[in-house]
C-alpha cells in the first residue's frame, strides 16, 4: 500500500515537473506579433523569392548578394529579441521557418540551374525537415526539447556560405579529377565554384549533428518511458 502511494506521488510529481517546464518555456515568450525581430524575419522571408528571380534571370551577383543578406542576418533577429526582451511565440516559429525556406529555395534553385546534384539536395532537405518534424513530435508528445548545439549552427553556416558561393558561381576552381562521375562536382575533372567544398563540409557536419540529435531524442524518450513504467 505504501509502495503504491509512493509510486503514485512520484508519478504526479514527474507530471507536474514536466508541465512546469513546459509552462516556463511557453510563458518566457510574449504574445506580441508586431516586433522588430519579427519584422526582420519577414523581410528575410521576402528575400527568398527575390534571389530566385535574380538567379533564374541570370544575375548571379545579385542573387548571391540577396541570399547572403538573408542568411547572414539570421543571428540579428534573435539577438535583438533576447536583448530587448521581445522574444515572441510567433518569432520562435517564424525564425527557424525562414531558415528552412531559405535552405529549400537555395538547394532547389541551384538544382534547377544545374549547380547541385539531386542526391545532395535530397539529403539536405530530408535531414533539415526531418529534424523539425521529429523535434515537434518530441515536444508535443513528451514535453522534451533537445537544445541546439553549436556544431549544428556551424553546419548551417557552412551550407549557407557554400550556397552563396554556388549562386555567385565565381571564381571557378579546377576539379580534383579523382572520379569521373558528374554527380560529385569538385571530385571530377570539371571546374566548379569554390562554394561546393563548403557545402560538402556543412553536409558532413550536419549529418553528424543529426545523429547526435537522434540519439539524444531516443535517450530522452527512453527516460520518460522508464519513469512512466516505474510509476
Amino acid at each position: 500500500m505504501d509502495k503504491h502511494l509512493y509510486n503514485t506521488a512520484r508519478k504526479h510529481h514527474a507530471s507536474a515537473h514536466n508541465l512546469e517546464t513546459w509552462d516556463k518555456s511557453t510563458d518566457a515568450a510574449i504574445d506580441s506579433i508586431v516586433t522588430i525581430p519579427n519584422l526582420i524575419s519577414l523581410i528575410r522571408l521576402c528575400m527568398a523569392p527575390l534571389f530566385l528571380i535574380f538567379l533564374f534571370g541570370g544575375n548571379d551577383i545579385l542573387a548571391a548578394v540577396v541570399f547572403a543578406l538573408a542568411s547572414g542576418t539570421d543571428f540579428l533577429d534573435g539577438q535583438i529579441a533576447r536583448r530587448t526582451g521581445t522574444v515572441s511565440k510567433l518569432g520562435q516559429i517564424l525564425d527557424p521557418a525562414v531558415d528552412r525556406v531559405l535552405m529549400a529555395c537555395a538547394v532547389l534553385g541551384l538544382f534547377l540551374v544545374g549547380r547541385l546534384p539531386l542526391w545532395l539536395i535530397i539529403i539536405v532537405i530530408v535531414r533539415d525537415f526531418g529534424l523539425v518534424i521529429a523535434g515537434a513530435i518530441l515536444l508535443q508528445r513528451w514535453h522534451k526539447r533537445i537544445p541546439v548545439i553549436y556544431p549544428g549552427k556551424i553546419a548551417t553556416t557552412l551550407l549557407f556560405i557554400g550556397f552563396a558561393g554556388l549562386l555567385l558561381n565565381a571564381p571557378l576552381v579546377p576539379g580534383l579529377a579523382i572520379i569521373p562521375f558528374a554527380a560529385l562536382p569538385g571530385f571530377n575533372a570539371v571546374s566548379c565554384s569554390w562554394g561546393i567544398w563548403f557545402v560538402y563540409a556543412g553536409l558532413i557536419l550536419g549529418l553528424l549533428t543529426a545523429l547526435y540529435y537522434i540519439v539524444a531524442g531516443i535517450k530522452s524518450i527512453s527516460h520518460c518511458m522508464k519513469d512512466t513504467s516505474n510509476s
